[in-house]
């Protein structure tokens, strides 16, 4: 573990008093877990009880190993999960120590005591701005300061740009923690500046040009951005979009504010806007994917992205296209995606005699076809009585030369560790005769660490690191790989079309009408005279139907004319062309080949699998690289790339694409070694998206902790006050207001919850309008207010699946029989359309059952499709069960506020009466269950809802019934059924004993 700068010691002396409670607001990259993991530290002992909150598995993780590294491991971090039983969580809160929890799992021990709450030294939240009133964590922390007012509570955050939108948002932040003070440490602090400037590395920043065509690709992406952000403003006048521009498009939360502008009035957009709003995040990708994928995986993913926009879910026409895919930026985004791969002339004729191989990697075929494209001087010469043309690769189809074209950056990176592997060599020189002013070996690792933005990015550098030939021209490094690619890309082409001919059963046409020659169109024809030129024949041209396209005489040709006017179309016609070319080429080879393929493949199978070795030469083909031979290539993580940082202690390290928290980890990383030398090199594409993102991040931090500072100087401190505990003494004497005076007013409003409803925002709510929660496990309803009045509550999607399954008819008729009052709430979300509308766009739970008539259908083909079956399957639901009130809530507030209504001058419910209703057992038994064994129990055969109760009054584990022998068993269940449940354990279904 690195030390701690100057300013990591000063953040800790202001945070770590364990009387104040803090809220520490951080910019990225400059070691946040390594001040939580200090912090951390300080109260590692079992006298001691500190929570973690909101960290996920994989911070979970990574902080356990950090604090492992700084000595805490015994017993350091323990986690408590979901399979953490009642009874082991109860011992790790008694054990004392720094345990990770849920807050779902926190919230429910809490409030069924099972966690000792006056014990617990303090409790650290991460990722503060995720916390708001509906938030789990400001429950916990309600239910925190009820018991304990002396334990401490830290609260962290580097993520300021999420604290900026609504009214005062550090301040709702302050108040649902219960904080008082809040440090905000922005990059440009003066005390973070003083620390990272004394030791500076050294940055080389490399600016890297575009090729022209990824350049004129990315002006128009850019002209289809403004497009729709056009037509979006302009479909929506009365919203306030003003901070809609192409700035803010470049960031992954733009579609999310967008959304949330529209969310209130979603149901009564049409499909056009909604489209335009799932537009702008596609053309955002496409600006990341032309940087970072190459020209072959760009242009499959545009042509996967065409077919899938003109095809519905249901496999019919898509009725909406994408509005920016039937412009003339659009037509110039795919042409010269494809102009990068390839170039189609003039087709010849296939050649059914030509073999193809797979695995074919013949290196006269590569130099050949680098002779003609005049990508350098191959190594190997063209004997005399050979073409250029003969050599050619027999996986290209004819008519097809190859471009190709590399990303820039790969030549530029080539060039960068050419340079770093002559720095390593002239140092190691003159560390061997004795030079001064070097830095000795044990200072930094030689190992070259290049860092990228995702996995697949890193993938394709290692692959081009892996074939690169230093010998060709800039430009053509990579031909090899690439030319592999293109063999998969044409190979996969080919399979999307047989597999589509596959899927139509009705496009078999004989095979004598099917031109031998026919292939793509020339390139170099205006679209005029394609719209002119003879077709491809009637085989495998499959129209939006799926029946094969008949032969058009000269009118229905006109006629098709004037209706293909649509640029989608012709998109999808054009590649369904060039699939069907690729399979015809395919097969044609295949099929003049035989099964020679399949035997060479068997044989090289052969050949693996006895492959031995050579053990004396197995150190050099299989051993560890040394460090100056070993390139390193990882994609940005977060703070574990401080760690990984320290561990490898690079001196090299190439940005391959830029990021403003690696620059500051970078920076960390040097000043917490001073004698370390490091070198940075900085790559970015100039004019470019990356260019625009990179600046934009960094003004909209600096902007986001300028904002925060502001608030911080002029907002008001909240007051806390406990309002229970004051309620409960200042009332003393019965009040004729509470039912009369039958009821004391110093009990409190209570009111019975289901374990599962913790996952919702509800409970949450409950609480804090000062009614009682106590969990349990409720067989019959999720809510019980009154013995009389039970609640389901249904959110929108829970409704429409509850419909679909048909659970929603079992729980009203448990209701029904059990309670007098049963009601089925259905609760829409905040800030969202309080109106049916907004189930059309719940495709993942919603299917299509019914259709309005033609004169009452709407301008929205979802709606139609979706609501009349929510509609009529709440009427016949009321029809079957009439006692049922429906209660629509138009969000979680007034669920609390009905809730609070319906509870007025009403009984409070018994807890351990609404457990044991609809179970067959005493009403203990429902407390405390734990799901996950009662569900494994109704799978053994023998086991079902109506003895299973039995089974686990009887039985203390799923482990004692295992361990139990065949007449033990049969006592509870009965001879037959007590036999087939044993069998099941002990032999299984195949009759053998395990």
């Amino acid at each position: 573990m690195s030390t701690l700068l100057p300013f990591h010691k000063k953040i800790l002396e202001g945070i770590h008093d364990p009387g104040s409670n803090d809220l520490l607001l951080m910019a990225r990259g400059l070691g946040l877990r390594r001040i939580i993991c200090t912090l951390l530290k300080i109260y590692d002992s079992p006298k001691n009880l500190v929570l973690i909150l909101n960290a996920n598995s994989e911070e979970e993780s990574e902080i356990g190993e950090e604090l492992g590294i700084m000595g805490c491991r015994k017993p350091g971090l323990r986690v408590v999960a979901y399979d953490t039983g009642n009874k082991d969580r109860q011992a790790l809160y008694k054990g004392g120590g720094l345990i990770s929890v849920t807050s779902r799992i926190l919230v429910v021990d809490m409030l069924k005591g099972d966690i000792p709450i006056d014990m617990i030294t303090g409790m650290l939240v991460l990722h503060a701005e995720k916390v708001t009133a509906l938030a789990l964590e400001a429950f916990i922390v309600r239910l925190y300061r009820e018991k304990n007012k002396k334990g401490f509570l830290k609260a962290f955050t580097d993520q300021p740009e999420h604290i900026t939108s609504g009214m005062s948002p550090l301040k709702n932040i302050m108040k649902e923690l219960q904080l008082r003070i809040v440090h905000v440490y922005p990059r440009f602090h003066e005390d973070i500046k003083k620390s990272l400037e004394r030791r500076k590395a050294d940055v080389i920043e490399l600016s890297q040009d575009m090729s022209e065509n990824m350049s004129d690709i990315h002006h128009a992406i850019i002209d289809c951005m403004n497009g729709t952000l056009y037509e979006l403003k302009r479909s929506n006048t009365s919203l306030e979009l003003d901070d809609l521009n192409v700035e803010n498009a470049y960031f992954r939360s733009f579609e999310i504010i967008v959304r949330k502008q529209l969310d209130p009035v979603w149901n009564k957009v049409g499909p056009k806007t909604k489209q335009l709003v799932n537009d702008l995040g596609t053309l955002r990708l496409l600006l990341y994917f032309l940087l970072t994928y190459d020209a072959l995986q760009f242009h499959a993913y545009l042509e996967t992205l065409v077919t899938s926009n003109n095809t519905s879910q249901y496999g019919g026409p898509k009725q909406h296209h994408p509005p920016w895919m039937m412009t003339d930026a659009a037509d110039m985004i795919f042409r010269l995606a494809k102009r990068r791969c390839y170039i189609l002339t003039t087709p010849k004729a296939v050649e059914p005699s030509l073999q193809i191989d797979l695995h074919d990697d013949s290196d006269d075929a590569w130099d050949a076809l680098d002779d003609i494209q005049g990508r350098g001087t191959s190594i190997k010469k063209l004997p005399n009585n050979q073409t250029a043309e003969a050599q050619r690769p027999k996986w290209l189809p004819a008519g097809l030369d190859p471009v190709l074209e590399e990303l820039p950056k790969w030549s530029l990176l080539a060039d960068v560790l050419q340079e770093i592997e002559g720095e390593i060599l002239r140092q190691e020189l003159e560390r061997a005769v004795g030079g001064g002013g070097i830095l000795p070996p044990a200072f930094g690792s030689d190992t070259v660490l290049v860092m990228a933005s995702s996995t697949r990015a890193c993938n394709s550098i290692t692959e081009f690191l892996s074939t690169m030939d230093y010998t060709k021209p800039k430009g053509s490094q990579g031909h090899s790989m690439m030319l592999r690619k293109l063999k998969l890309y044409f190979w996969w082409k080919g399979q999307l079309s047989q597999q589509a001919s596959n899927q139509n059963t009705n496009a078999k046409q004989p095979a004598q009408n099917r031109p031998s020659g026919s292939a793509q169109q020339p390139q170099n024809v205006s679209d005029a005279l394609k719209k002119d030129m003879p077709r491809r024949g009637p085989t495998r041209r499959r129209v939006r139907g799926g029946a094969p396209a008949p032969a058009q005489s000269d009118k229905g040709t006109a006629q098709a004319k004037k209706q293909r006017n649509d640029t989608g179309d012709m998109m999808v016609d054009e590649i369904r062309d060039e699939a069907d070319t690729f399979a015809d080429f395919w097969a044609a080879q295949v099929n003049s080949a035989g099964g020679s393929n399949l035997a060479s493949n068997a044989a090289n199978l052969d050949d693996v699998i006895e492959f031995v070795p050579d053990l004396e030469e197995f150190d050099t083909n299989y051993g560890l690289l040394e460090p100056q031979q070993t390139v390193l290539v990882r994609a940005y993580s977060n703070d574990l790339d401080d760690r990984m940082l320290a561990e490898i202690q690079p001196r090299f390290i190439v940005m391959f694409e830029p990021s403003m928290e690696f620059v500051r980890r970078v920076e960390v990383y040097r000043s917490s070694n001073p004698g370390l030398g490091v070198r940075v090199y900085h790559m970015i594409y100039t004019n470019s998206c990356e260019e625009h993102k990179y600046l934009a991040a960094i003004r909209r931090e600096k902007y986001a902790f300028e904002k925060l500072i502001k608030e911080r100087a002029t907002m008001l401190l909240p007051i806390f006050e406990d309002r229970r505990a004051g309620s409960s003494e200042a009332i003393k004497t019965i009040s004729t207001r509470l039912a009369g005076g039958r009821r004391e007013a110093t009990q409190p409003s209570q009111v019975v919850v289901d374990m599962r409803e913790f996952r919702s925002t509800l409970p949450s709510l409950l609480h804090a309008s000062n009614l009682l929660i106590i969990p349990a496990t409720l067989t019959v309803g999720d809510y019980i207010l009154t013995p009389d009045i039970c609640v389901e509550r249904k959110s929108l999607a829970d409704l429409v699946s509850s419909f679909n399954s048909g659970r929603l008819y079992t729980q009203c008729e448990m209701m029904s029989v059990h309670y007098k009052d049963p009601v089925l709430l259905i609760e829409f979300e905040e800030d969202k359309a309080f109106s049916l509308d907004i189930v059309s766009d719940l495709k993942s739970y919603a299917k299509p059952t019914g259709k309005y008539p033609a004169k009452k259908r709407s301008t929205n083909p979802a709606v139609d499709d979706y609501i009349p079956s929510i509609q009529s399957k709440l009427v016949l639901l009321l029809l079957s069960f009439p006692r049922v009130k429906i209660i629509w809530s138009s969000s979680p507030y007034a669920t609390a506020e009905i809730f609070n209504d319906l509870k007025l001058n009403q009984t409070e419910p018994d807890p351990s009466k609404a457990i044991s209703i609809g179970a067959e057992e005493d009403p203990d038994a429902g407390a405390g269950i734990n799901s996950a064994a009662e569900e494994l129990l109704r799978c053994l055969p023998g086991i079902n809802t109506k003895n299973v109760k039995y089974v686990m009054s009887k039985v203390g584990s799923v482990r004692e019934l295992c361990e139990m022998s065949l007449e033990k068993v049969q006592e509870i269940l009965g001879v037959e059924p007590g036999k087939q449940c044993w069998e099941f354990m002990h032999k299984g279904e195949d009759g053998r004993r395990r």
